[in-house]
C-alpha cells in the first residue's frame, strides 16, 4: 500500500465512524420520540430498552451510512486542500480519481455492507422492534400507589389510599372495592385504618395488610324468577386482612414473531420479489375476473311471462325478442326462409318507428323488464365497484412493495454516489473539520430524501413506477457527481460567474448607446 493510500485510509476512518455514530444517535432518538409515549410508564426494564435502541439502530443503518461517507469525504479531502497537500498531489503529477482510490474502494464496501444489512438485518431486527413494541403496548402500566387517587390497576378492583408514610409500605386511611362478584355481591367496600403493602422478594405478588377495619357487603337477589331470595345489609368488622395480588399481569409477555413476518419491512429481498411477481399475478386475475362476472350476469336469462295466443291458450314466450319476435312468429313461412339471417335494412322496413326500445315490447310486459334491467344494472355495478376495489389495492400494494424492494438498492448505490459529491466538494471549498462538511452534507442528504419522498409519492400516484421512483434520486445526484468531479480535477470554480458578468456588462454598454443616441 502506498503512502497516500495509508494517508486517506487514516484519515478518513475517524471521521467516518464518528460522523456514522453521530447519525446513529440522532435517527434513534427521532425514532424514540414516536414511541416514548408508549413506552413511559409500562415499567420497562433496562434490558428491554437496550433490545429495543439496538434493533432501532441495525434498522437505521442504511440511511446513517450515506451522509457518514459524505461528511467523512469532504472532512478528508477538504483537509487536504486546506493544508495544501491536495495542491502538492496534483503537482507532482498524481490526479484526483488516483488520490480518491482509497475512499473508492472504502465507500463501494460500505454499499456492500448497506446491500447486506438491508437484505439480511434489517428485516430481522425490524421484526424483533415490532413483536417488543407491541408487547409493550398490551402491558399495563406499571404499578403505581399514590395518596388520595384511585388505582384501578388491578383488575376488578379499586384502591384508594389516605396517606403513605416516608417508608413507603406503610399506610392508613385504606378503601377497597372489590368488584369481582358483581353478579351475586351488588356492593362490597373494604375500610381499614392502617395497613401495609409490600411486593415479594421474587417480585411476583403484591401484598396489602389491613388492620381495624370494616367490610361492607350487599349481597344481591338469589334465584330465579319471582321467588327471588333477599339477604340483609352485612357489616363484619376485622382485626387483621390480607390480600394478595399476582404481579404477573404488569409483565411484558413475549409475543409470537410469526404474526408480524409478512409485513413488508419485515421481508428480505428474495421474499419482496416473491410478493411483487405474485401481486402482480393477482392484478391480472382480478381484472379477469371482473370481466368473468359481468358476462355471467348479461348471460342471465330473465323469467319467461306467460302471454296469451289468438286461439286463447296459456302459452310460455320469451318477451326479450320484443315486437320482431313476435312478427317472426306470425310469419313462419318467412322466418323459415330468411331466418336469423334476415337482412337489417328489411327488418326495419317491416316494423314501424319507434322511439325508443321499450316501446317494442307490450305494456305489460315493460314493468317486468324494468325490473329485472334495475336488478342487473345494480349487480353489474356492484361487482365492477368491488373488482375495481380490488385491483387498486392489490395495484397499490404491489408498487409500496415494489418500491420497498428497490429503495434497498437506492440506499446502498447512494453510499457509492455520495463519495464522488463529498470529495469533489472538499477539494473545491478547501475547508476542513465539522463546519463546512457538515454543512455541505447535511444539504445533499436533504435532498435526497426530499427527492425519495416526491419519487415515492409519484409512484404511489401511479406516475412512476417502483423501480424509477426509487431509482431517480440516485440517477439525479449521480448526474451532480460527474459534473463536480471534472471541476474538481480540472481545478475550477463550481460556478462560474464571468458570464453572468458579462451579461451586466454587455446590458449597461446598451444602455449608454442608447443614452447617447437621444437627442439633447
Amino acid at each position: 500500500m502506498k503512502k497516500i493510500d495509508k494517508l486517506l485510509l487514516t484519515s478518513s476512518l475517524g471521521p467516518f465512524a464518528v460522523a456514522f455514530f453521530i447519525a446513529v444517535f440522532v435517527l434513534v432518538i427521532q425514532i424514540m420520540w414516536l414511541y416514548i409515549d408508549e413506552i413511559a410508564g409500562k415499567g420497562v426494564g433496562i434490558l428491554i430498552m437496550l433490545e429495543l435502541v439496538g434493533y432501532m439502530s441495525v434498522t437505521v443503518f442504511p440511511m446513517a451510512l450515506p451522509i457518514a461517507v459524505l461528511i467523512a469525504s469532504v472532512m478528508v479531502m477538504g483537509g487536504l486542500a486546506e493544508r495544501y497537500e491536495l495542491s502538492s498531489m496534483k503537482s507532482a503529477g498524481i490526479p484526483l480519481i488516483r488520490v480518491m482510490r482509497t475512499l473508492i474502494f472504502l465507500s463501494a464496501g460500505i454499499s456492500v455492507f448497506s446491500y447486506v444489512c438491508s437484505d439480511y438485518l434489517i428485516p430481522i431486527a425490524n421484526l424483533k422492534f415490532r413483536s417488543r413494541l407491541f408487547d409493550i403496548r398490551k402491558a399495563k402500566p406499571a404499578l403505581t400507589m399514590e395518596e388520595g387517587i384511585f388505582n384501578e390497576d388491578f383488575r376488578q378492583f379499586v384502591i384508594r389510599l389516605g396517606e403513605k408514610l416516608p417508608d413507603g409500605e406503610t399506610i392508613r386511611d385504606v378503601m377497597i372495592e372489590d368488584q369481582s362478584n358483581l353478579g351475586q355481591v351488588k356492593f362490597n367496600q373494604i375500610l381499614a385504618d392502617s395497613g401495609q403493602m409490600y411486593t415479594t422478594a421474587d417480585k411476583r405478588f403484591f401484598v396489602m395488610n389491613l388492620f381495624d377495619g370494616t367490610q361492607y357487603q350487599e349481597p344481591g337477589n338469589q334465584g330465579p324468577g319471582t321467588n327471588q331470595r333477599k339477604f340483609p345489609f352485612i357489616r363484619t368488622k376485622f382485626k387483621s386482612w390480607s390480600k394478595v395480588w399476582d404481579m404477573r399481569e404488569f409483565e411484558v409477555i413475549r409475543t409470537e414473531e410469526d404474526r408480524f413476518s409478512k409485513q413488508r419491512t419485515m421481508l428480505s429481498m428474495t421474499q419482496l420479489r416473491s410478493v411483487v411477481d405474485s401481486l402482480d399475478v393477482k392484478i391480472k386475475e382480478s381484472g379477469q375476473m371482473a370481466v368473468n362476472d359481468m358476462l355471467i350476469n348479461l348471460k342471465r336469462k330473465p323469467a319467461a311471462p306467460v302471454v296469451k295466443s289468438d286461439t286463447s291458450k296459456l302459452t310460455e314466450k320469451p318477451v326479450t325478442k320484443g315486437l320482431i319476435g313476435a312478427q317472426e312468429a306470425r310469419r313462419p313461412t318467412q322466418a323459415s326462409t330468411s331466418g336469423p339471417n334476415l337482412p337489417v335494412q328489411e327488418l326495419n322496413k317491416s316494423l314501424p318507428q319507434y322511439g325508443s326500445l321499450l316501446e317494442t315490447f307490450r305494456d305489460r310486459d315493460k314493468s317486468t323488464l324494468l325490473k329485472e334491467a334495475k336488478t342487473r344494472h345494480g349487480l353489474s355495478r356492484n361487482i365492477v365497484e368491488t373488482r375495481k376495489n380490488q385491483m387498486q389495492a392489490r395495484r397499490l400494494d404491489w408498487v409500496k412493495t415494489g418500491y420497498e424492494l428497490y429503495n434497498k438498492y437506492s440506499f446502498a448505490l447512494v453510499c457509492f454516489i455520495f463519495l464522488f459529491i463529498g470529495a469533489p466538494m472538499g477539494a473545491i471549498i478547501r475547508k476542513g473539520g465539522f463546519g463546512y462538511p457538515i454543512l455541505v452534507s447535511i444539504i445533499f442528504f436533504v435532498t435526497f430524501i426530499f427527492l425519495a419522498i416526491l419519487c415515492k409519492k409519484l409512484a404511489e400516484s401511479y406516475i412512476m413506477t417502483p423501480f424509477w421512483a426509487a431509482m431517480t434520486p440516485c440517477a439525479i445526484l449521480a448526474v451532480f457527481g460527474i459534473y463536480v468531479t471534472r471541476k474538481a480535477m480540472n481545478d475550477s470554480q463550481l460556478f462560474s460567474m464571468e458570464s453572468i458578468e458579462r451579461f451586466f456588462i454587455r446590458l449597461q454598454r446598451k444602455r449608454k448607446l442608447k443614452t447617447q443616441e437621444v437627442p439633447s
